[in-house]
């Protein structure tokens, strides 16, 4: 790795840092709303984007610089295991095409701005949306710090962050300075700047790939000598290979299929998903966004590059920017490292965004001022996402980088057992608010206790998501076991509480709700701020 500062890489990703901070303050007057002061127009753009602004906010939301830096690290340390990505990418969009537009047409007709808002509106239960709540905060948290982790990697590569020796406070300047800027931005725009900015991250991220996946097999002598290479490593490592060892393809399968069905559960995920202008806009997106998971595979190769190119680090995360650095001019790795660090702003945006909504309307509103005004639940939730950012901030400076990461996968594990109250709830009612709420306890606690009993070579505690299945004896995804678990207590508990005739919530959702468009009787085009949420 270089000691010196790379002059011109760091002067062109500073160029490109410059160009999205300023479209991040202009974008407060992009599409600007007669009242700006309501969380639909901060916190979800107006829900007025359309396919195109749609696809890029998804795509700039859900495929992070943390995917850019961790898929291909992880095959670069592991091998054809750090692939999981890519399958789990291509099972989440038939799924997400069933339940996504149902959210989408129930949350427009009722105002709802969180998912914790429809869990409340379908079940009666404050308890059961307050659990989905918490749980969406507490998983976003780790995700946000994982974004400054990305940037912090490029910055090293670059040699900006300093050596051991240097003063903490000059090693982490140009990272305050980028969380600065991203804080003020989003306070200023809100859900719009990101969308602005996901133009150019995915543009730049698409150029970077694009160029990567022919120019440096070309420079190392060809597919067969990158694959060759790669699997003299792992051969001589006895640690992952071109194929998942028969040891871990439980623990690949399940991973794979787990993290699928979490995937949208994330807070991010729905409030870019809500800011669509109508039903059939998430629909054709979802036809769409598999081109994200083209990408992802080409990306994940880079791995293997690096491995043929010789790079050598201690963290595995800073491979790929080590590879840039090492392969690219000197000006095109600049573009890669700004492809990177864009790629870490846009999703940390959004995902503070979506906590800070979670906080005002489901704690906040329900719970400490029920007759705030959109005007005030838009000011509680600025100063929210400054201070979940604040949060992920601290939590990367203090915290080994490893920690971030496997907290990161505690919040996966969290995150699924929302599932049975959000997908549940979008297609029966059958499922009582107690049982869902037991359900949920039970997932979070199991998933919770096996986690902690998991070591690794940095961690006594959380140090990874994979555990002994019960009654199976493989090793295997533990959010996945937790949501099995949750399941079958929340089936048999509504057995039970009905039987006992245990009273149910209010369901203030009709059948219809659930294919409302834009436009239906009922149903406005463009909801108007004043109004928004006035159904609770």
């Amino acid at each position: 790795m270089n000691d010196g500062v790379n002059g011109v890489a760091l002067t062109v990703f500073i160029l490109f840092f410059l160009a999205v901070t300023v479209m991040g303050f202009l974008a407060a007057r992009w599409r600007k709303a007669e009242n700006e002061h309501s969380l639909d127009e901060w916190g979800l753009g107006g829900r007025s984007f359309g396919t195109w602004v749609t696809w890029f906010l998804l795509g700039g939301d859900l495929y992070t610089a943390y995917t850019f830096v961790a898929v291909p690290a992880a095959i670069y340390a592991a091998g054809a295991a750090g692939f999981f990505a890519v399958p789990y990418t291509i099972l989440v969009y038939p799924l997400i095409f069933t339940f996504l537009p149902r959210l989408w047409s129930v949350s427009h007709k009722h105002g709802y701005v969180t998912t914790s808002d429809f869990v409340r509106g379908r079940f009666g239960s404050k308890s059961l949306s307050l659990a989905v709540a918490v749980t969406g905060i507490l998983a976003t948290m780790p995700y946000i710090a994982l974004q400054l982790v990305g940037i912090q990697a490029v910055l090293d590569v670059m040699g900006v962050g300093g050596g051991e020796n240097t003063n903490w406070f000059v090693k982490d300047l140009p990272l305050l300075i980028a969380f600065g800027v991203l804080a003020a931005y989003t306070y200023s725009s809100g859900l719009r700047a990101p969308a602005l900015i996901a133009f150019v991250k995915d543009t730049l991220i698409y150029i970077v790939i694009a160029v990567a996946i022919i120019y440096i097999p070309i420079k190392l002598g060809g597919f067969d000598d990158v694959f060759a290479a790669a699997g003299e490593k792992y051969t001589a490592a006895k640690a992952g290979g071109l194929v998942p060892p028969e040891a871990g393809q439980w623990t690949y399968a399940t991973l794979a299929l787990g993290s699928a069905l979490a995937l949208f559960m994330y807070p991010h995920s729905i409030t870019a998903t809500l800011s669509s202008r109508s039903r059939e806009v998430i629909r054709r997106n979802t036809t769409i966004l598999p081109l994200y998971s083209l990408m992802l595979g080409l990306l994940a190769l880079l791995g293997f590059m690096a491995i043929a190119a010789g790079v050598k680090v201690t963290n595995p995360q800073l491979a790929i920017p080590q590879l840039f650095e090492d392969m690219f001019p000197d000006w095109f790795a600049g573009v890669a490292f700004a492809a990177i660090g864009i790629g870490a702003l846009v999703p940390a945006a959004i995902m503070s965004i979506a906590a800070a909504n979670l906080f005002t309307r489901n704690i906040y509103k329900d719970f400490i001022k029920p007759d705030a005004t959109p005007a005030q639940e838009t000011k509680v939730s600025k100063l929210v996402s400054l201070l979940v950012k604040v949060g992920a901030l601290v939590f990367v400076l203090t915290m080994d980088k490893t920690v971030a990461i496997n907290f990161q996968l505690l919040g996966g594990i969290w995150i699924l057992q929302t599932f049975p109250a959000l997908v549940g709830g979008l297609f029966t009612r059958w499922f009582h608010r107690w049982a869902l709420l037991a359900g949920w306890a039970v997932g979070m606690i199991y998933g919770t206790v096996a986690a902690y009993g998991v070591a690794s070579p940095t961690q006594k505690h959380f140090g990874g998501s994979a555990k002994e299945i019960p009654g199976i004896g493989e090793i295997g995804y533990i959010g996945l076991t937790a949501f099995i678990l949750n399941v079958a207590v929340t089936v048999v508990l509504t057995f039970i509480l009905k039987a006992a005739k245990a009273p149910d919530g209010i369901d203030e959702t009709s059948p219809e709700d659930y294919t409302a468009d834009a436009g239906d009787p009922g149903v406005e085009v463009e909801l108007p701020p004043a109004t928004a949420g006035t159904s609770h």
